[in-house]
């Protein structure tokens, strides 16, 4: 458990640097009690172990095989794999077999509801393309099942309010996994602004940077067509947008943005010294003078997930991140009006010198900013690990009329920040304590995340700013910690 943080007004720097150290290093002891909970249950016998089926075995489902095989099989078991790919069903299979000694049955996407029927899961985790996440979702719930479905929910406005009519007539459970707000440092950052630091927020300055390794990867693959991404506005800025939602403990409701693709086109090809664009990686004649290229028989992972399975499905990986028929952006503005009156202001390019972000929240106390580098680089099995660069990053506190000063981030382990295995233990581990950071988050938070890039998209094309009421009415409000108030008194700045 963390220790709490006072009020502001009631804690010297010191104190509050010593406050926010220690409640780090109690995220990190959270792992053995919550493993120790668990192990204590089940040797009682009062824990029935949940039934998981997933739906796409690509590269994100393997976190949750090795969880629930692994991990958690105390509280957890594997009943169905099922995919649009026969190879990668087996490849998950024979992956289940040799982790766990088990015989986990496979299914073809067209078979959905008859896994359901087979292999009676209690949830089903939705890991394939992200424009048919709703459809998995819808049919889980009406099947009888709860869902734990990757970001984003969906990837337009039509598919969210299926889902949330769904969810009402069946009354289903529906989580969303944001890996982000598990991540120690940014939920550190919600622990400050809850603690009234710097007051009330008026406003926000947010900035994400993707370099060229890890932001040309998503031009390559099927994340580069918006009818299976929605774009990076969907697909990986849904991150973005829920963390400043949930910072926050605010819901946006008007959107105004421009967008442009301007670096991964023909034209750069060319200005970058290559002939010409060319299909994939694999054939391409220039592949030696290309610093963007990947060799997917190289890495073992590719290989087997990808490469070897393309008879299946015609799926080529290591598509040419310049050719013509891209239809995504690689560089995003985006103004976005919340419902307390703050307004934020971000921006995503994909073709930067370095990988993190910058976000500073303005208050009425004062001023606090999280700078972040990662470092990303691609393994010999192709994984883009995300290790936080300690140099690189820091949170700071802006006292108005005051020197300002750092304060010790709060640090966790494992890919995304630590995050991954936090959330993790939230899904798999029964009988949690209360999270007073509300973390988890369930369809409410999924549709307002993903309705600030869905707009964006849709400014984008006309140039106006789009009402969040208009794509989706009666949105409920998601459960958020308290925050300080706009109303709250606030003291005189002192005299220089």
């Amino acid at each position: 458990m963390k220790t709490p943080i006072p009020p502001a007004s009631d804690f010297t720097r010191r104190e509050f640097l010593a406050t926010s150290a220690a409640a780090g290093a109690g995220l990190l002891l959270a792992t053995s009690t919550l493993e120790q909970t668990a192990s204590a249950a089940d040797a009682d016998g009062a824990v029935r172990r949940k039934r998981y089926a997933v739906v796409g075995v690509g590269d994100r489902s393997g976190m949750y095989r090795g969880a629930i095989l692994k991990t958690y099989a105390q509280t957890s078991e594997m009943v169905g794999f099922c995919d649009i790919n026969l190879g990668r069903l087996k490849l998950a299979q024979r992956k289940a077999r040799e982790l766990a000694g088990v015989e986990v049955p496979i299914y073809e996407a067209k078979d959905f509801d008859r896994m359901v029927r087979e292999t009676r899961p209690d949830i089903v985790i939705v890991t394939s393309k992200d424009a048919t996440h709703s459809r998995y979702i819808i049919r889980a719930m009406e099947l009888g099942c709860d869902v734990v479905t990757e970001k984003p929910m969906t990837t337009d406005e039509k598919q969210c309010r299926a889902i949330l009519d769904t969810q009402r007539r069946t009354g289903r459970n529906c989580r969303v996994t944001f890996n982000y707000r598990y991540s120690p440092h940014r939920a550190q950052v919600k622990d400050l602004l809850m603690s009234g630091v710097i007051g009330d927020v008026l406003s926000v300055d947010f900035h994400w940077l993707l370099d060229t390794i890890h932001g040309a990867n998503y031009f390559r693959r099927w994340h580069s067509n918006k009818v299976n991404s929605g774009g990076l506005m969907v697909h990986k800025a849904t991150h973005h947008f829920d963390l400043v939602n949930w910072w926050l403990s605010a819901v946006p409701v008007t959107v105004q943005a421009t967008g442009k693709r301007e670096f991964y086109t023909p034209q750069m090809a060319k200005r970058l010294g290559l002939a010409s664009h060319h299909e994939r990686c694999h054939t391409c004649p220039e592949k030696s003078k290309c610093t963007f290229a990947i060799d997917l028989v190289a890495s073992q992972n590719l290989k087997e997930l990808y490469f070897d399975n393309e008879q299946y499905d015609g799926y080529f990986r290591d598509r040419c991140v310049f050719r013509p028929d891209i239809d995504i952006e690689d560089t995003m503005n985006v103004m976005v009006r919340y419902n307390t009156g703050v307004t934020l202001s971000y921006s995503l390019n994909a073709f930067n010198a370095w990988e993190g972000y910058a976000i500073a929240f303005n208050g009425t106390k004062g001023r606090l900013e999280l700078k972040e580098e990662e470092k990303v680089f691609t393994n010999k099995d192709g994984s883009l690990p995300r290790a936080i660069k300690g140099e690189g990053t820091y949170i700071r506190i802006y006292p108005l009329r005051a020197p300002a000063y750092e304060v010790e981030v709060w640090k966790g382990e494992g890919s995304h920040g630590g995050g991954d295995r936090v959330m993790l233990e939230d899904l798999f581990v029964p009988g949690k304590n209360a999270d007073k950071h509300q973390r988890a988050a369930d369809q409410r938070s999924g549709a307002y995340s993903i309705l600030v890039g869905i707009a964006a998209n849709q400014s984008f094309r006309s140039g106006k700013a789009v009402q969040i009421v208009d794509l989706v009415p009666r949105l409920e409000m998601p459960d958020y910690p308290a925050m300080p108030s706009h109303a709250e008194s606030v003291p005189m700045p002192p005299k220089v």
